[in-house]
Formats: C-alpha cells, sequence, structure tokens
C-alpha cells in the first residue's frame, strides 16, 4: 500500500484537509468556506459548545493530527472559550500548516469565507505533492461499529466482521472495537479473553459502568428501529455487538483519544466516568465513528441490518450489510453483501476474507461506497474521562 508520511512519521491513508469550527456560531462561515472543496479533499469537523471542555479539546487535537490528515483550517468565532491558540499550537508541532481564522477579527462572515476558502484551494494543491511510503497491513488501525441494527445483524456481518478482525490481528494490525452500552451481560465472556490476568476485572468495570449510566438515564441502547428489525431484547442486540470483536485475545482498554500503543485488539471505553452529567453518553453512532477516528482509526467498518447511508470526515467507512433484502434496496451504499451468509451463498470465514481484502484495498485508495456517495457526517459533543489505570494497557509500553 502506499501511505502518505506526515512530519511526525505516522502513515495516513487518506489527504485531508480539515475545515474545523470551534463553536457552533462559526459553523456556517467554516460550512461555507468547505463546500466548493467538498469533493476534492477538504473534510468539515467541529465542536459545537461554548464552554471549554477537557474531552472535546482532546477529541479535536487527535482528530487534527490524525494521520489521513495532511492540513488544518480553524474557524472561530472569536468569544467562545475553546483554547483555539493551543489547538492551532499542537497542530503546528505535529508539522502539519495550520491556519487561524477568527471572524470577529477578520472582518465577519464574507471577509472570512473568502479568506478561508483561498487557503483551503492553497493547502489542496500542496497536499497533492505530499511524500509518499510504502504501508503494511500491520500498520492499520481499523475500528469497527453497528448501527441500524436487525435480527440479521448479529449472525452475518457482525460475527464476519469479527472474521476479518482475526485476520487483521494475526497480521499484526490494531482493531478496536466499543459500545460498551451494548455489551452488557458479554463482561464475563470477554473478561476469559483478556491478554493479562489484571485486564479481566477492568473490563468487566467498563460494561458495570456503562449499565449504571443507562440504568440512570432510564433508557438503554436499544432503539425503535431495532425491535421493528427484530431484535428482542438488549441481551440479544449485546451478543450480536460483541460479535465484532472476533476471537483474538484482548489485549487492552482506550478511552477516546487514546491511540493503541501496539497491535492487538482493544476495547474502547466511550462511556463517560463519575456521575451522569451531560445526557446520552453517545447521542448517534456518527459521535463513536468520531471517538474511533480519535483513536488513531485509519478506517471503520460499520454493520447494518436495516441499512444506514452515513460515512464520515477524515477516514474512510465500509459498510457491510446484514439483511440480503436491506443490501439488495440500498446496494449503491453498501459494499459488503454478508447477507449472502443467510442464504447459503457464502460463509462467515468467507466474508471475512472479503471484508479483510476490501480494508486493504480501502487503504490502497480505492473508494468506499460512503465516499463515492461524498458522505462526511461528523459529530461531537460534551463528554469527561479519567486517565486509564496501568491494568489496561500491555505491560511493554506503560
Amino acid at each position: 500500500m502506499r501511505a502518505y508520511l506526515r512530519p511526525d512519521g505516522r502513515k495516513g491513508i487518506r489527504n485531508v484537509v480539515a475545515v474545523a469550527y470551534l463553536v457552533e456560531c462559526a459553523q456556517h462561515v467554516a460550512r461555507e468556506i468547505w463546500w466548493p472543496h467538498r469533493g476534492r479533499g477538504a473534510h468539515l469537523i467541529g465542536f459545537g459548545g461554548c464552554y471549554p471542555n477537557a474531552y472535546a479539546f482532546r477529541m479535536m487535537s487527535q482528530l487534527c493530527r490524525h494521520p489521513n490528515v495532511g492540513a488544518v483550517l480553524l474557524v472561530s468565532l472569536g468569544c467562545e472559550s475553546f483554547d483555539r491558540d493551543a489547538l492551532a499550537r499542537l497542530i503546528r508541532e505535529s508539522g502539519r500548516p495550520v491556519e487561524l481564522l477568527v471572524i470577529q477579527d477578520r472582518g465577519g462572515t464574507r471577509p472570512t469565507i473568502d479568506a478561508g476558502r483561498a487557503w483551503v484551494e492553497r493547502s489542496l494543491d500542496a497536499l497533492g505533492r505530499a511524500p509518499r511510503a510504502e504501508m503494511g497491513i500491520h500498520e492499520l488501525i481499523v475500528g469497527t461499529i453497528c448501527g441500524g441494527s436487525d435480527a440479521t445483524s448479529g449472525i452475518s456481518a457482525n460475527p464476519a466482521a469479527g472474521r476479518a478482525f482475526d485476520l487483521l490481528v494475526q497480521a499484526g494490525g490494531t482493531a478496536i472495537f466499543e459500545e460498551t452500552g451494548e455489551l452488557i451481560g458479554c463482561e464475563h465472556i470477554m473478561a476469559r479473553r483478556a491478554a493479562r490476568p489484571e485486564l479481566a476485572p477492568e473490563l468487566i468495570a467498563c460494561v458495570d459502568k456503562a449499565a449504571r449510566h443507562y440504568a440512570t438515564l432510564g433508557h438503554g441502547s436499544f432503539a425503535t428501529g431495532n425491535a421493528a428489525g427484530g431484535l428482542t431484547t438488549i441481551e440479544e442486540k449485546s451478543m450480536g455487538a460483541y460479535s465484532k470483536s472476533g476471537r483474538s485475545p484482548i489485549s487492552g482498554i482506550i478511552k477516546p483519544g487514546d491511540v493503541p500503543p501496539a497491535g492487538g485488539l482493544y476495547l474502547l471505553d466511550v462511556v463517560p466516568d463519575g456521575d451522569v452529567r451531560f445526557g446520552f453518553a453517545n447521542i448517534n453512532d456518527i459521535a463513536e465513528i468520531a471517538e474511533l477516528i480519535a483513536c488513531g482509526s485509519h478506517l471503520i467498518l460499520f454493520t447494518t441490518g436495516r441499512g444506514s447511508v452515513v460515512g464520515s470526515a477524515i477516514s474512510p467507512v465500509i459498510k457491510i450489510c446484514a439483511n440480503p433484502q436491506t443490501y439488495r434496496r440500498m446496494a449503491e451504499d453498501m459494499d459488503i453483501d454478508a447477507g449472502r451468509i443467510l442464504e447459503g451463498k457464502a460463509t462467515l470465514d468467507q466474508v471475512g476474507r472479503e471484508i479483510f481484502d476490501h480494508v486493504a484495498r480501502a487503504a490502497d485508495g480505492e473508494p468506499t461506497a460512503s465516499e463515492r456517495l461524498g458522505h462526511q457526517e461528523f459529530a461531537l459533543t460534551y463528554k469527561s474521562f479519567e486517565p486509564l489505570g496501568p491494568a489496561c494497557l500491555p505491560r511493554a509500553v506503560r
């Protein structure tokens, strides 16, 4: 695979200019800057909140320095609490070109849009000359998520994604699964897969925290569409979600913005620590995809039974459809027809290999279905996390 070599030594599979707004009041200006360049490698991301949040700052700093990102334009209103200068400094220290536009200092909407569009145009031209380097499959970080799940998800697409994860880990790559709110009941099964004895209770604690969180809110991670699609209980949904992790040993636990320190399989703990302060932890699939990307995921495996059309900014999304009827109805939005397993036309291992091969092709530049359709969804909200404990990561890299 040919990758883009960044000044900080990381390798990216895409060459993106990120246009990032730092408060919702700057979102319109940032969107207008991004819009003419949306098909040429400019991606729009941002944080809408006005008061500060350490999680949001960490997410933005990791996303803006993601290996798929080559340059960053920051768009600030001017009176928000986001530490724009600190973010610009971190990006600059990574060796990436960065420009900060403050709307109030630039004279308002139109002058800022004009300046931003000109900067993005120059940056896209410059990124076309970015140095390239060889990249092996062992250097890839791949995340996975399920959305729009139905009764077929847990018996076709999800376990097939797990087979692909096993192949990736065997090749020395890094795999990240998450959705701790959808792993309730599977915590002791995961604990038996812990790579180290001290990791097992931490895995159980992650899921216990998620159960308490949702109990406090009076709502589980179970949508009306899940029930309409034939899922009966959160336990059934959890078993399906768990199957995306495959069968490899679990190497560690990470939190949003933590990049895995070595190859292996990692659980991403997405439920905030402490008291419930900001409402629902995972407001939609898109917010969880952003967290996987902030952990360094070069691309995302997205399994769906009912059909989801979303993609993502920064990292490409590979859509794996569990339901053969959904695939026939929404084929243009899908990359992999895992429903063939249910029809007896393919095995789990065969579709798992197909997903793994598709990962390699996408990493080498082949556009995914969501990329061809122009999807660049993004969402970021407020959360709060405590640092990881020593048992959560492999001993050699603590």
